[in-house]
């Protein structure tokens, strides 16, 4: 090799090198700072480019099943390194309003049936739509074995709330559904699933003891009813209940602990307002034969994904209640003793971000979702 060549070529090895380390620093994720009990913890963003990332669900493997909501399509995120997969074979979806593509579970026996579950608007040929969850395996990135098991009742010509949080405990399947705002009336009433949080088995049957199954008129699919638009469901680790969130109009955003049969007063009692400042119906927010809230906000903070951190990752907030703010900005922490909120932390409120979903990762870091298209989580700093 000539001396030429030679020169060419160490400038040609050199140029590369540089490059790449150029692109790395380039692709080096995006990280803010975070204070919370004296601890400095950091922000990562992990992904983004999706529009509206309204569930979330982790697969046994780490990688992040995402849904679009307004793109009515489901995303595969490897959060290690930030790239994204459409998942194929998914329904025909009504991507309007507040409709889309929802929630997304994964069974707790995946490794070995590959099952999720996923709720979605749907549309009939009349233009009246509703909330669907189907149930299907989970091929590499493609949904095969699709069954419709559950349709909310009645379809609706307006694409208004919807819920839907999805939530599987000991074998049943819970789902959260709105009372499609117009309809709002619907959550008294037995006949149909509007403003219900509802119980089925896996397979989409109805479990003998849900307690309406004998009632004559009702839904045997109804759990609990009086809500409003529900947005959030999880299972307090400690006491294995069943915990909701919902949003209120103008105020009066509830927590409630979710027990069978009881009526959460959606919309005879309120602790909220009319979006006009008009009181909702009598304007009391208190009626015997009705449930108080655990907690409510006023003013509304437009409540969104619910999640009990159990991990050690970040010791200090171990029990504490993760949820997401949309109008007021910020993600909600409660700490919770006993039978109460003994403290209420705003946390990011510096970012303005709409917080979609919070999520507990398998790596016990707090994986958010946002309505500018990213996931960020939540880690010590090291």
């Amino acid at each position: 090799m000539n001396a030429t060549l030679k020169v060419f070529y160490f400038l040609f090895i050199c140029s590369v090198f540089l490059f790449c380390c150029f692109f790395s620093c380039s692709k080096q994720r995006e990280t803010f700072l975070l204070e919370s009990e004296g601890l400095d913890l950091e922000v990562e963003v992990v992904s983004d480019s999706i529009s509206v990332p309204f569930g979330m669900a982790f697969l046994p493997d780490g990688k992040l099943l995402v849904t679009d909501r307004p793109n009515a399509r489901m995303i595969l995120v490897n959060v290690d390194a930030g790239t994204q997969t459409n998942i194929d074979g998914l329904p025909p979806i009504l991507a309007s309003g507040d409709g889309g593509m929802l929630d997304v579970i994964v069974h707790p026996d995946f490794k070995n049936n590959q099952t999720i579950y996923y709720s979605y608007s749907s549309i009939r040929t009349d233009s009246t739509s509703t909330m669907t969850v189907d149930r299907a395996r989970l091929d590499g990135t493609r949904i095969v074995d699709s069954e419709r098991i559950f349709s909310a009742l009645p379809y609706y010509k307006e694409p208004n709330h919807f819920g839907c949080r999805l939530l599987l405990k000991d074998g049943y399947l819970f789902i959260t559904m709105g009372e499609r705002y117009f309809l709002r009336d619907s959550a008294q009433t037995l006949s149909n699933h509007l403003g219900k949080v509802l119980r089925l088995l896996e397979d989409g049957s109805i479990p003998s003891d849900n307690p309406f199954v004998n009632t004559k008129g009702a839904l045997p699919e109804i759990w609990s009813y009086g809500h409003r638009n529900p947005q959030g469901l999880t299972i307090n680790p400690l006491t294995g209940e069943l915990w909701e969130h919902e949003h209120g109009p103008k105020g009066g955003d509830e927590i409630n602990i979710i027990r069978p049969a009881l009526n959460y007063g959606w919309p005879v009692i309120c602790h909220g307002i009319d979006y006009d400042d008009t009181p909702i119906g009598d304007g009391i927010k208190v009626k015997e034969g009705m449930e108080q809230p655990f907690y409510y906000y006023v003013p509304s903070i437009a409540p969104s994904g619910m999640e009990f951190y159990t991990a050690e990752a970040i010791p200090q907030w171990k029990g504490n209640l993760f949820i997401g703010a949309m109008a007021l900005k910020h993600l909600n922490r409660l700490v919770i003793e006993g039978n109460k909120v003994v403290r209420e932390d705003r946390l990011l409120t510096e970012k303005n971000w709409r917080i979609r979903c919070v999520k507990q990762g398998p790596d016990g870091f707090l994986y958010l979702s946002i309505d500018n298209g990213c996931i960020v989580r939540i880690k010590p700093k090291h």
